[in-house]
């Protein structure tokens, strides 16, 4: 028998190795799969008491157990807290690079302001006013017609 090196590290195992872990589930859930349509076929010549039950619970392997290797197969180890952490760190360095990029490519407008004087004219101020009474009287009557 072959001795296992002794571990010193808290490094993730390689994808190699997980892969093949993985394999191996899978292969196992397969089989286990098979199982099931062999001892359904071995039931139902055998005529067993609660067929129907243990028909139902066959069944049911055959179809859940190809999903569940699926998603087993395709699952990876779950990340540590570290690893966790690393993650939103640089999340968070990425959204604030991308504001301070937004922030440098729009330069903040200057607000525009606007002098303006309120000027009130009176009837007398009018009155007085030449260019007023250049107008000829009757431009603003209407000619009948």
């Amino acid at each position: 028998m072959k001795k296992q090196p002794v571990l010193i590290t808290d490094a993730a195992r390689s994808q190699g190795d997980q892969l093949r872990s993985r394999e191996i589930r899978y292969v196992t859930m397969m089989g286990i799969r098979a199982l099931c349509l062999i001892l359904g076929g071995v039931l139902i010549s055998l005529r067993v008491p609660l067929l129907a039950l243990w028909l139902v619970l066959c069944a049911a392997g055959m179809v859940f157990l190809p999903w569940a290797a699926v998603l087993i197969a395709n699952d990876r180890p779950p990340k540590s807290k570290a690893e966790r952490a690393a993650d939103a760190a640089a999340r968070e360095d990425y959204r604030r690079a991308l504001i301070q990029a937004a922030a440098a490519e729009q330069p903040t407008p200057e607000p525009i302001i606007i002098d303006a004087e309120i000027v009130e004219t009176n009837e007398r101020e009018q009155e007085n006013d030449p260019a007023k009474q250049s107008e000829p009287a009757g431009k603003n009557e209407r000619r009948p017609g």
